[in-house]
């Protein structure tokens, strides 16, 4: 009986060390969750078959929705050959030529180009294909209606162009191949050309940075992008359908007569900058210069693309200020402050991200950094990626793993700080590129000089509801936006 109390205390005793070892283990593990992500290295890489997440829809009488799918991917119904898909060595070249067709609109005012290589002649028309001043096609594609009666087009959306276009009949030169059939104008009932006396088309200097054409008094547009694509053709009217119930008359777009490009079968592009020639600026009425999409964080899923505000944006959504950039005035600017790692800020100056001028694009792949910020970044990435063997580097990425013998994985977590105190930890589909299992990259490039556009490219923004409140001067960015 004697030795009771002391087998009691023994009882005692060791389930408070069981007590304070669990704490202490959910305290290191609570610690690691809040600097790491531990994700399934699977999860990388895309599937072959299409996970839908959401399927077009209206939500209410403010806001229209329509599904977005990456061009390269399963969920896109335009992809007929897989073949001949690009590779990702193609996808960060072409992302390349975009960057650098972005920064020549920062370094330098526009010129048009009117040498014969670079003019689009034919024995019936000659359609100037004007200066190389804005930038290539994106990545993502939503399908709208165009005319009366209404003929479904699938169309790459994208925030860094302005001019909205479609390949047309008849060409006069050239049409790449589409899948769906080609607009034809003249089958329309609410198409009208507009004529080169109008102020409309002066309007497209801003709109493409080129100065207008005229045949047969009808103006003509001519816009080139970065990566040499082009498209040329008649400036006109037509009536834009967006949903079942949203519609949209007299909507001033390309008829594209001659057209080349990359454009992975799409029928041509949906411009979403901030000239009044813009999508949003031509819907502003109904939807007050307010748009969102969620970028799915897979190519193998769907995410969405919204018009106007409805009910208002999720509390989760966190803001930060568009940025005035005096150059490249219609992008949508952004002013970075910061950058963290495995939960730690680096040690980066405000004054090298306060002499590069920032801006958000939907179409630029990877995001760009001034080298000396991605410089910091890398090598604080490495540091707490030691544990995993390195890979080659992948075209532009240069901090590379094989994680081909993992199922599972830690990788620091990064996060960005934006004006106003905005912080967005990004989804762990935003910090890494995967080439394969064995090429996993951090998502990352720097600029060649510290002065260049920063760029926050389309995979940091991936599974985020990312919100342009035109109108309140003010960028948004909303966690499981694509759910």
């Amino acid at each position: 009986m004697a030795t009771a109390p002391h087998h009691s205390m023994s009882i005692i005793f060791l389930f408070c060390v069981v007590v304070l070892s669990s704490l202490l283990l959910g305290c290191i593990c609570s610690s690691l969750d809040d600097v790491h992500h531990t994700i399934q290295v699977s999860s990388l890489l895309p599937e072959s078959s299409c996970k839908s997440s959401l399927t077009p829809q209206q939500d209410d009488d403010k806001r229209s929705k329509l599904r977005v799918v990456h061009k390269h991917g399963p969920c896109n119904q335009l992809v007929q050959d897989t073949a001949n898909a690009p590779t990702h060595e193609q996808i960060l070249l072409r992302d390349q030529s975009r960057v650098k067709s972005i920064q020549s609109r920062f370094s330098k005012t526009t010129s048009t180009i009117t040498s014969e290589t670079n003019r689009v002649r034919d024995s019936k028309a000659n359609l100037p294909a004007l200066s190389g001043s804005t930038v290539g096609a994106g990545n993502y594609i939503v399908t709208v209606g165009l005319g009366t009666p209404k003929k479904d087009l699938s169309l790459i959306f994208d925030t860094g162009s302005d001019l909205t276009w479609t390949q047309c009949e008849p060409c006069v030169k050239y049409c790449y191949k589409q899948k769906e059939p080609t607009f034809n104008p003249s089958l329309s009932a609410s198409y009208t050309n507009i004529s080169c006396s109008s102020s409309l088309c002066s309007a497209l200097i801003s709109a493409t940075g080129n100065t207008p054409g005229c045949t047969s008094s009808t103006c003509v547009y001519g816009i080139q992008y970065g990566d040499s694509s082009f498209s040329v053709g008649f400036f006109g009217k037509e009536k834009l359908t967006l949903t079942s119930t949203e519609a949209f008359d007299n909507f001033l777009f390309g008829c594209g007569q001659n057209n080349q490009g990359l454009f992975g079968g799409a029928a041509g592009l949906l411009g979403l900058g901030r000239d009044k020639l813009s999508l949003v600026q031509q819907t502003a009425s109904k939807y007050g210069k307010y748009f969102s999409y969620c970028l799915p964080s897979s190519s193998s899923s769907t995410g969405h693309l919204t018009f106007g505000r409805g009910s208002g944006a999720s509390s989760s959504v966190k803001f930060t200020p568009l940025a005035t950039i005096s150059q490249g005035d219609n992008f949508y600017g952004i002013n970075i402050e910061g950058i963290s790692v495995g939960g730690t800020k680096l040690s980066i100056s405000s004054s090298i991200f306060s002499n590069a001028p920032g801006i958000i694009d939907s179409g630029t792949v990877i995001t760009r950094l001034p080298p000396t910020a991605y410089s910091a970044l890398s090598s604080a990435f490495k540091k707490l990626m030691t544990r995993y063997p390195t890979a080659p580097a992948l075209s532009i990425l240069d901090t590379c793993y094989d994680l081909s013998k993992y199922k599972s994985v830690n990788i620091p977590k990064v996060s960005f700080l934006f004006s106003g105190g905005t912080n967005v930890d990004l989804d762990p589909s935003g910090i890494l590129y995967a080439a394969s299992a064995s090429q996993v990259c951090l998502a990352f490039a720097g600029n060649g000089d510290d002065t260049d556009v920063l760029i926050y490219g389309n995979v940091q923004q991936q599974s985020f509801e990312v919100v342009y409140d035109v109108a309140g001067l003010k960028l948004g960015f909303g966690p499981k936006g694509c759910a």
